[in-house]
C-alpha cells in the first residue's frame, strides 16, 4: 500500500495534518492505537472541561445568595455529571471520524512504527503486521502522564489525571501533586465537587510557566476557597495506613504528611517516542524529544514530526497549528507558527491565560518595557457579574510600542485572550490598540485599560 502521506497519531496534530494533506489532494493514511483525538479529546482537555462547567454551576449556587436568590438546596448527581462527559467526548469523536472519511482519509487502528524514510509497520491490535509506504512520514504520538519515581508511587488510590477523570465516586480528602495546569484546573474542579483539597508544588510558585502575579493572585484566591497549597516541598513518598494513604514531604516546614483518600500525579509528561523506532529508521533524538527544523522536519529526508514529541508547548492548538504548517512545508507552501504568539488557558476559578513573554522574560532579555495592568474591580462588567477578582496586564515594547506578552486572571480570562493573541500574532502596537473601539460594558474593555496605563519599567 502506497500513500502520499502516512501519518503516526490521531491527536490533534496528526488530524490536523491528515485533514490538510487531504484537502491539498493528497492519499492520507492515519494510524491511531487508541481513539482518535488523543490525550485532549479523551482524558484530558475537553472531559476536564466538561467537570469544569459542572463545578462551576455548583460554585454558582454557593453564590446565588449575592444575587438575592435564595436556594433550598442541592445535591450532586456524579454519575451523571460523569455521563455528560461521556457523551461530550463521544459527540466530539464521532465527529472528527466523520470528517476523516468525508476528506477520504484511511484510518488504520494499531502501533506505528518506523521501518525507514518510507515505511511504517503498524501492529494490529490482534497482533497482524501491516506495512504501509508513504512518500512523506509525519510522527505525531503525543505524550503521557510522567508520573512518580518516589517510593509508593504504584500503590492503589495513587492516580493519573486519566484515572481521575473516570473515578466513580468524590474523594473525601484529594492531594494533588504539582500545581502546573492540570493541577490547579482539577484542584478546583473536585474542592467544588466537595472534596478537601492540597496541592503540593516542588517549585516556589504554582503556575511557573505563567507571569508571577497571575500564580501569586491566583494561590490567594484558591485558598479563599479553601484549597490549601504547599509550595517548595519535596515529595518524598507515599505511604499507607488505617485511614488511608499518606504524601510524606521536606521543605521549608521540615518533614510534613499529608492525609489522603486520593493522591494525584500531576507533576509533568513524557513523549511518546519509545515505540516509534527512530533509531533504527536513523532519526534524532535529543533530550527525550525529536529536533525538528523550521518546517518540521527532522533529520530524515522525508519524516516530519509536529506536536508533544517535538517539546515546547505541550497544547493541543499548538499540535494543530505545526501539523497543518508541517504538511504545508511538504508540498511548498510557506508556512510558520510563531512560538511567541501560543496561548496558554488554565479554567481555574478564577480563569487564567497569557500570551507572549512574561514581564520577567522580557526583563531577562534586556527588552526596554513598558508594563500597564488593570484591575477588575474598576471593570463595570466584572462588578455586576460577581466576578472582579483579578486583572488584565500588558507587556510591550518601549522603544516600538509593540504589545510583547498579555497575562490575564478573572472570569472569561480564556476569551478574551483570542484578543490579546492577535496582538502578539500581528505585532500590534499600543497605538494600534488604542484606535479599536471597545463595547462596554465588557470584559473586553480591560485589555484597552491595561495599555492605556502603559508605565516604564
Amino acid at each position: 500500500m502506497v500513500k502520499d502521506l502516512v501519518v503516526i497519531g490521531g491527536g490533534p496534530g496528526g488530524c490536523a495534518a491528515a485533514l490538510r494533506a487531504a484537502g491539498l489532494g493528497a492519499k492520507v493514511t492515519l494510524i491511531e492505537r487508541e481513539q482518535l483525538g488523543g490525550t485532549c479529546l479523551n482524558r484530558g482537555c475537553i472531559p476536564t472541561k466538561a467537570l469544569y462547567k459542572s463545578a462551576q454551576v455548583i460554585r454558582t449556587m454557593r453564590e446565588a445568595s449575592h444575587f438575592g436568590i435564595s436556594l433550598s438546596g442541592y445535591e450532586l448527581d456524579f454519575p451523571a455529571v460523569q455521563a455528560r462527559k461521556l457523551k461530550i467526548v463521544l459527540q466530539l469523536r464521532s465527529g472528527m471520524e466523520q470528517m476523516l472519511r468525508n476528506a477520504g482519509i484511511q484510518v488504520v487502528t494499531g502501533n506505528g512504527r518506523l521501518i525507514d524514510r518510507h515505511t511504517v509497520a503498524v501492529t494490529a491490535p490482534e497482533g497482524g503486521v501491516e506495512k504501509i509506504k508513504g512518500s512523506w512520514i509525519l510522527l505525531a504520538a503525543g505524550s503521557e502522564d510522567a508520573g512518580l519515581t518516589v517510593p509508593g508511587a504504584d500503590l492503589s488510590g495513587v492516580l493519573t489525571t486519566k484515572d481521575i477523570l473516570e473515578i466513580k465516586q468524590i474523594p473525601s480528602q484529594l492531594v494533588i501533586i504539582g500545581a502546573g495546569v492540570v493541577g490547579i484546573e482539577l484542584a478546583g474542579i473536585f474542592e467544588a465537587f466537595g472534596s478537601r483539597v492540597t496541592v503540593l508544588e516542588v517549585l516556589p510558585r504554582i503556575l511557573p510557566s505563567m507571569d508571577q502575579d497571575i500564580g501569586k493572585r491566583l494561590a490567594v484566591l484558591l485558598k479563599k476557597k479553601g484549597i490549601r497549597i504547599e509550595t517548595g516541598v519535596q515529595i518524598q513518598r507515599i505511604r499507607r495506613n488505617k485511614n488511608g494513604l499518606s504524601v510524606l514531604t521536606a521543605g521549608k516546614q521540615g518533614e510534613e504528611e499529608f492525609p489522603a483518600e486520593v493522591v494525584l500525579t500531576a507533576a509533568g509528561r513524557k513523549v511518546n517516542i519509545e515505540g516509534l523506532n527512530l533509531a533504527e529508521a536513523g532519526v534524532a533524538c535529543e533530550h527525550n524529544r525529536i529536533p525538528v527544523d523550521d518546517s518540521y522536519a527532522t533529520s530524515v529526508s522525508g519524516i516530519f514530526a509536529v506536536g508533544d514529541v517535538i517539546g515546547g508547548k505541550m497544547l493541543a492548538h499548538t499540535a494543530l497549528a505545526e501539523g497543518k504548517a508541517a504538511v504545508e512545508s511538504m508540498f511548498g507552501i510557506a508556512a510558520a507558527v510563531k512560538k511567541q504568539a501560543i496561548p496558554s488557558c488554565v479554567f481555574a476559578f478564577q480563569e487564567a491565560a497569557a500570551v507572549g513573554l512574561t514581564e520577567q522574560e522580557a526583563s531577562d532579555r534586556k527588552i526596554p518595557l513598558l508594563v500597564g495592568s488593570y484591575p477588575l474591580t474598576n471593570n463595570a462588567k466584572a462588578l455586576t457579574m460577581g466576578e472582579n477578582d483579578g486583572f488584565l496586564k500588558v507587556v510591550a515594547d518601549a522603544e516600538s510600542k509593540k504589545i510583547l506578552g498579555v497575562h490575564i486572571l478573572g472570569s472569561q480570562a480564556t476569551e478574551l485572550i483570542q484578543a490579546g493573541t492577535m496582538a502578539v500574532e500581528l505585532e500590534l502596537s499600543a497605538g494600534d490598540i488604542e484606535r479599536v473601539m471597545q463595547a462596554h460594558p465588557t470584559f473586553g474593555e480591560s485589555f484597552l485599560e491595561a495599555v492605556l496605563r502603559l508605565e516604564p519599567k
